[in-house]
């Protein structure tokens, strides 16, 4: 995992959206307040799982975990880049499937060893309703595409309680400055869109 926190560039670019379609300006909208969701679930999530008071959420410690990541099986998440020619709007779509689909599967393998599962089921249904709205705008603009993408097959490896820990950690870390990098991105879109 070469960094665990990081922000993607995404400034305004040219416009690749399906110029002011109301439906796709909705499924833009919609996934933005998903994103926003999703953001604030996270940090729940972290508070109700992770019981390990040096694992802070909002820590510079966190980069520190790299190896600990790489040596539980936890990869990177895909970059989302500023949308222009070389980094066209499905490009950026398939990148926010491949990255939320990675992390619904990394929450899904541990959370059958945490004590407290409420939360991580609920964001679980998050990650999945917000797949549903980039799987219909990316549709939208690019209709012949195939947008069921296959989930990651990803083993952890979790022998004890603190490596739960520390995965459930870092995958929620990750997932928060992935998320962040979608929000920008649909920022991004929207103003695109109303240009």
């Amino acid at each position: 995992m070469a960094s665990l926190v990081r922000g993607a560039p995404l400034a305004a670019g040219g416009s690749r959206s399906p110029a002011r379609d109301p439906e796709f300006s909705a499924c833009v909208q919609w996934s933005h307040s998903l994103t926003d969701k999703i953001l604030l679930a996270i940090e729940e999530t972290h508070r109700a799982c992770i019981d390990i008071t040096t694992l802070q959420f909002n820590s510079s410690d966190n980069a520190k975990f790299g190896v600990m990541a790489e040596n539980i099986g936890i990869p990177s998440p895909p970059v989302l880049k500023v949308i222009s020619d070389s980094f066209p709007l499905e490009t950026s779509f398939k990148q926010m499937m491949e990255g939320f689909q990675m992390h619904q599967a990394l929450l899904s393998s541990v959370l059958p060893h945490l004590k407290e599962q409420g939360r991580m089921t609920e964001l679980l249904a998050d990650t999945r309703d917000l797949l549903i709205q980039i799987r219909r705008m990316w549709k939208m603009v690019q209709p012949e595409a195939d947008v069921q993408l296959t989930p990651p097959a990803l083993e952890l490896r979790l022998p004890g309680e603190y490596d739960v820990q520390v995965a459930t950690h870092l995958t929620l870390v990750q997932l928060w400055s992935f998320s962040q990098d979608v929000v920008r991105c649909l920022r991004n879109i929207a103003q695109d869109d109303e240009s």
